[in-house]
């Protein structure tokens, strides 16, 4: 793990306060399972970034073994995958190939290693003085600009839905002009929300009109 001294790149330090949706998402370099990962190496795409307790463990596995089988999903949205735990790259590594191993999976996005923790603090997953990363499940969806656009956390027990972590992706696309608003349980393909205005809010039924 190294901090960045490109000039144009502000230094990886810890976040004093956990960081919000419309934030830069902090660059870093790091080292993956997929060779060196500069975060801002997504910039032109979207990615989201998220992070697990622990390699080895049952929750995280069940995870990476169906965001595996949804890459072609993500990808179709032009949207990458990188994961993140302070686990060492080699333990990425070991971890990963049992997988593959055991459910005839391979994993196909990067796995950073995070063993000093720098990156989990800097982007407020865990506490600064926390000792350990037991309470890191958080999610972020990055756009192409490198715009944090969404935050999700989870706790240690429960594993994350990964058809909402699509369906988040889609919603954000569909939505990131502002001119269109996605409602509940909304799936891709299906009508979208108009934004209100002021000729709009006249009309008794202004709130819930839809456009294909």
């Amino acid at each position: 793990m190294s901090l960045l001294k490109n000039d144009e790149t502000p230094r990886l330090t810890p976040s004093p306060f956990p960081l919000r949706m419309g934030d830069a998402a902090p660059d870093f370099e790091a080292r993956s399972t997929k060779g060196p990962i500069r975060l801002s190496d997504y910039r032109g795409r979207w990615l989201v970034f998220f992070s697990h307790p622990a390699d080895f463990t049952p929750v995280c596995t069940t995870e990476f073994v169906a965001l595996a089988k949804a890459q072609d999903r993500f990808a179709a949205l032009d949207c990458a995958l990188l994961g993140l735990s302070v686990d060492s790259l080699y333990s990425h590594l070991a971890w990963t190939l049992t997988i593959t191993e055991l459910f005839a999976v391979e994993i196909p996005f990067p796995v950073i290693e995070d063993p000093s923790m720098m990156v989990g603090r800097a982007y407020g997953m865990i506490d600064e003085a926390a000792e350990n990363s037991a309470s890191v499940r958080a999610t972020y969806f990055i756009d192409p600009e490198g715009v944090i656009r969404a935050i999700t956390h989870y706790p240690l027990t429960i594993g994350r839905s990964i058809d909402e972590m699509v369906r988040m992706v889609a919603a954000l696309q569909a939505t990131a002009s502002s001119q269109k608003l996605a409602p509940a349980n909304w799936q891709p393909g299906e009508p979208l929300l108009l934004p209100a205005d002021e000729k709009t809010q006249k009309d008794a039924d202004w709130f819930c009109r839809s456009v294909t």
